[in-house]
């Protein structure tokens, strides 16, 4: 089934290109409400299982064993930008939890905030592993691994305790055998698992509506659930959707960006889990589509979501600043989204 067309490019009113994609929308039950395309695409979850990955540290009690903040935990969960305020708060991680930047096996990453990254360029100075995207995370892992007295030098490998923990904790959320899953490296070299695009929406759903799990698992996705919220600029940073959009619409919505095309997103109120999945891959496309479904669930007046519609529907414009067309969801697309917020 090929999935169908999602997102238009128009120049000079004439269709130069588009992107298909599938969109799947579960309930508490697990049942589809509303679904584009094939909800069991297999594709990786990339960044958007980072949640999934900072439970267990939560549940085995590593907030209270370190002394986290809720803005620590928010960047673990978090492909961040790199600007300064995040790598003071990876650092204060590390520092916590007795590791130091040299332990992190991310990898060097230029900031992706430009002006960080231009100032590293400026000052001749080369990135290292704190600037990673992922370096939240990956100290999270460290933590993790502190907490439970397993080797550090070898956290990322996929027989490691650590990661045989967390992926049981994948297998759980994403109600998904892991004998089905095929493990593959992210690109912070982290384990990654292939799972649809249906068990990905379920895993959001999960995450803000987690009353099938433990208690402690319970007040670890809440724990997550109001760290994101109170402090979005940690998931990502300026100028990114994730931060934009919960800096507006949390609690009553969490949402995740993941490579390849993929954004998830819970609404806790609704305990509606939802999955994004754009089929080639670019980034821009998937969040045309979350903010068309987010300003379609009628939740919140137009007024409020202004400054996020361009993320929606947005004028092209050339190097010269002249207008060459626009970039926008398909029209009426989302229409039957709204009838699961009634």
């Amino acid at each position: 089934m090929e999935n169908p067309i999602l997102v238009e490019v128009f120049r000079g009113g004439v269709l130069e290109s588009f992107h298909r994609g599938s969109v799947c929308v579960v309930n508490e039950e697990g049942e589809i409400v509303f679904q584009l395309g094939n909800p069991q695409q297999i594709c990786y979850p990339r960044s958007a299982m980072k949640f999934v990955q900072a439970i267990p540290l939560i549940v085995m009690g590593g907030v209270e064993k370190f002394g986290f903040t809720e803005e620590e935990i928010a960047i673990f969960c978090g492909s961040h930008n790199g600007e300064s305020r995040h790598l003071e708060v990876v650092r204060s991680i590390l520092h916590k939890i007795g590791s130091t930047e040299q332990d992190l096996n991310c990898g060097a990453q230029y900031p992706t905030h430009k002006k960080d990254a231009d100032q590293l360029v400026r000052t001749d100075t080369k990135p290292s592993a704190v600037h990673n995207n992922c370096s939240g995370k990956h100290a999270g892992m460290l933590a993790l691994c502190k907490l439970l007295g397993h080797s550090t030098t070898d956290y990322l490998a996929p027989k490691h305790p650590i990661q045989l923990l967390i992926l049981e904790y994948v297998s759980k959320f994403y109600a998904y055998p892991i004998e089905k899953m095929v493990c593959a490296l992210d690109g912070c070299s982290a384990p990654v698992y292939s799972i649809p695009v249906y068990n990905q929406a379920l895993c959001f759903m999960n995450l803000v509506n987690p009353v099938k799990f433990s208690e402690k698992q319970q007040v670890a996705c809440k724990t997550l659930m109001a760290a994101v919220g109170k402090y979005p600029f940690m998931v990502a940073g300026s100028k990114r959707y994730c931060t934009d959009l919960m800096e507006l619409c949390a609690p009553q919505i969490i949402g995740k960006t993941g490579a390849e095309g993929v954004f998830c997103m819970g609404f806790p109120d609704q305990k509606l889990g939802v999955c994004i999945k754009i089929d080639d891959g670019k980034m821009l496309p998937q969040y045309n589509v979350a903010q068309a479904m987010v300003e379609a669930s009628g939740l919140f007046p137009m007024g409020q979501l202004s400054n996020l519609h361009h993320y929606a529907s947005e004028e092209l414009r050339n190097f010269n600043k002249l207008p060459t067309g626009e970039i926008s969801v398909k029209a009426e697309l989302f229409a039957p989204f709204s009838l699961n917020f009634k």
